[in-house]
């Protein structure tokens, strides 16, 4: 990118810092106490924590660039097969946290990803890179992988046929970006442990969260709900990592909501309003450092939102503005398709920002009041359960039992943050007899024993019957414990609706109390982890057929098998009898040679007559003030091109010009909120880029440009070469709103 360019900094101002943190704490010692903790470069006042302890683990983290292609493929989350990404909103990461008891040896890594859902796949691909990196360090009983659950990352890493076939086949460049960044994390976690101690806190996200599935959860027991002020989990939690001087290493928290505030008319590349959380947490604690640099890391987790809405203006009809917040989320004209939600926000950009600025608001408060300390051994338990075979022992002469994976129709009828694009209806209890007499022609007729276990859900695709090419569903899945002292992370490979993770986190933590000698233990409910099987609601949600229950694959009594599966992972920790735990049967990881790719092959870039790849379509105006967008088109290659090259690097700078110096200097990146990167592809190869910045109102006044880095496609005989090309707008000016 030329090493004429300066960028920002941060490693002058810790020097700085430290410097000035000694002193300060030689002459108040005696008479105040004042708590600087140092969050990679930054010092900010917290509150000291009051606990004074000998005690402390050895803590890690670390955060990398996962993000992968950012064009030209489908986006996970939706399964709109018209949602592919053209472009980047903000770039994608990994943040690792690193745990180690230093009395029992035992350590864990918990790390959560900017991405929709960890698939089978990825874990056990990581877990075999991890072998051959760490030996016996890092393995399946110690590491969980989580996924923030945006529906804006790039698709193709999964190897069971349902998804292989919305994300258009496995597509390696967006595994091994997913692989290559997870692992790096884990790289920085590991060398950067240091002895540290970990503080927890608790506090409501007001204003940043709705059920969609009012009418599920209503089918709950009343006594139940009678516990509960509210129909989704506001609370967060966070964890709160320092070293023993007190210089911030890290948070990581949970909070239920879904990341679509990004809609499914998004075609950019984007980890939502959780992603938003951690840019501005990061940015605030790395002073002086560009996006997605410094050494904290703050990392914001899925828990149990699986009926959780960003979109608080609720349901609406979008042709008439009523609303359809109605059991089938239906609409008088127009039906299922035009019942859909939106908010807080006039677009998805600001919904976004609204909610992802609540959640980090709540965190850093919570960061700076954090003051009860967590103690006690590091311990996880961990096994491989075949769900489709679970039997649940509901008292001494009632029994249940699990099925083989099938979806119900109303999983074809999406959510009110996605509908479906047929005529498919949410709460759906019977067949219909044009749908069944097509899927039993093509993709075979359910037996009698699957469609009795699902009773009362219709079978749209018998998924567990389903084996060609491959198994459409796992029936191997994870369940997986880690404890840290007092706190319980139950890691659920899929989205548990409200109740359900209440369900899941009030037994856990029944488990540990009476069994063991803990007591007062805090157990979160970690989405999305190590596996996806899509949602799990309570057997009374189950009944009324709405979206997620139709969704929850395995039966009606898949929470309570999970329930059942999670107490017995509960109680041999806390009976300490962890190793006589059996491991299970280990799931199959299918060789890539058998894993079908849809994608075809990006032509050869080319460019119009007379210009070359980095020349300007469109250049900037003249002047800007603060608040206006900055926008410039570049002749570009496809972005899939840079897929390798751009791993931890930028499709795009702003710079400022120095006077003092002559040098332009880094102001923002592609992994900055105020920028974005449109890709606009053409037929025969031909393509632009537009790059915008969003001049904030703090912008610092003089001159400016923006500058485009890609590589394009050109073959020699048969074999195709990269060839990398930058571009720059012409200088422009930011001045003064009054000027």
């Amino acid at each position: 990118m030329g090493s004429k360019y300066k960028k920002k900094t941060c490693t002058s101002l810790e020097i700085v810092l430290i410097v000035l943190f000694a002193l300060l704490a030689a002459v108040a010692v005696a008479f105040i106490t004042i708590f600087f903790v140092k969050d990679g470069a930054r010092s900010d006042i917290d509150s000291k924590p009051t606990v004074v302890s000998t005690s402390y683990y050895q803590i890690g983290a670390g955060r990398a660039d996962c993000t992968g292609p950012i064009a030209d493929l489908p986006l996970m989350g939706y399964a709109s097969p018209d949602q592919d990404a053209a472009g980047l909103h903000n770039r994608l990461y990994s943040r690792a946290f690193i745990v180690a008891d230093p009395n029992n040896s035992k350590r864990v890594v918990f790390v959560t990803v900017d991405i929709g859902m960890v698939s089978q796949k990825l874990r056990l691909e990581v877990l075999k890179r991890l072998k051959s990196k760490y030996g016996n360090l890092y393995r399946q009983d110690n590491v969980v992988l989580s996924g923030i659950h945006t529906h804006s990352g790039p698709a193709g890493y999964f190897q069971y046929t349902l998804c292989l076939i919305t994300s258009k086949g496995y597509i390696k460049p967006s595994i091994n970006a997913l692989i290559n960044g997870i692992i790096k994390s884990i790289d920085i976690a590991h060398k950067n442990m240091k002895a540290g101690k970990i503080f927890i806190n608790k506090g409501e996200v007001e204003g940043s969260s709705i059920n969609r599935s009012p009418y599920s959860y209503l089918q709950n027991p009343v006594a139940e709900r009678a516990r509960y002020t509210s129909n989704t989990d506001k609370e967060m939690v966070l964890l709160k990592m320092v070293d023993l001087d007190g210089y911030g290493i890290g948070t990581l928290s949970w909070f239920a909501v879904h990341p679509v505030s990004m809609n499914n008319t998004n075609h950019l590349v984007s980890s939502d309003n959780m992603g938003y959380a951690s840019y501005l947490f990061e940015q605030e604690k790395n002073t002086g450092c560009l996006s997605g640099e410094g050494p904290f890391v703050a990392a914001f987790a899925s828990s149990n939102l699986g009926d959780v809405s960003p979109n608080t203006r609720g349901p609406h009809c979008v042709n008439t503005g009523e609303a359809c917040d109605n059991p089938d989320s239906t609409c008088p004209v127009g039906g299922p398709s035009m019942c859909m939600s939106a908010g807080p926000g006039r677009d998805m950009f600001e919904s976004t920002a609204i909610i992802g600025r609540n959640i980090y608001n709540k965190a850093k408060e919570l960061s700076q009041t954090a003051t009860r300390e967590i103690k006690g051994p590091v311990n996880f338990a961990h096994q491989w359960v075949n769900m489709t075979d679970v039997t649940v022992q509901f008292n001494s002469t009632h029994t249940g039992r699990t099925c083989k994976p099938a979806l119900g129709y109303s999983f074809a009828a999406g959510t009110t943050d996605g509908v479906g694009t047929l005529n498919f209806t949410q709460g759906t209890v019977e067949g219909d007899p044009f749908w069944d007499t097509i899927r039993d022609m093509l993709l075979g007729e359910p037996s009698n024993e699957t469609q009795d276990c699902h009773h009362p859900k219709p079978i749209l695709f018998s998924t567990g019957e389903m084996t060609k090419p491959l198994p459409w569903h796992p029936d191997i899945v994870d369940v997986q414990i880690l404890t840290l002292g007092t706190l319980a992370i139950a890691a659920v490979p899929g989205e548990f609706t409200t109740m359900s993770g209440r369900r899941l986190r009030e037994a856990v933590k029944h488990e540990l109390e009476s069994t063991g000698s803990l007591k007062d233990v805090d157990v979160v409910v970690s989405g999305l982890c190590n596996v996806y099987t899509h949602y799990i609601t309570t057997y009374e949600e189950y009944q009324v057929q709405r979206y997620e229950a139709a969704s929850t694959i395995y039966g009606p009594h898949t929470l309570s098998a999970y329930i059942q599966q999670f107490k017995g992972l509960a109680k041999a920790i806390a009976e300490d009898s962890v190793d006589q735990l059996p491991k299970g049967p280990e799931p199959p990881n299918f060789s890539d040679n058998k894993l079908i790719s849809l994608l075809f092959p990006n032509p050869v870039d080319k460019t119009p007559t007379n210009t070359s790849f980095g020349d300007v379509v469109m250049d900037v105006q003249p002047s800007y003030r603060p608040g206006n967008v900055a926008e410039v088109t570049f002749v570009s290659g496809n972005p899939r091109n840079s897929v390798t090259s751009m791993a931890g690097r930028t499709f795009l700078t702003v710079e400022k010009y120095e006077n003092a110096t002559g040098n332009w200097i880094v102001m923002y990146n592609d992994a900055s909120w105020e920028t974005r990167l449109y890709w606009n592809k053409a037929p025969k190869g031909y393509s632009n880029a537009t790059v915008a910045w969003h001049i904030p109102y703090s912008t610092e006044l003089g001159i400016y440009k923006i500058r485009h880095f890609g590589h394009f496609k050109k073959l020699q005989g048969l074999k195709p070469f990269f060839t990398p090309y930058e571009g720059s707008s012409s200088p422009f000016e930011v001045r003064n709103l009054n000027s």
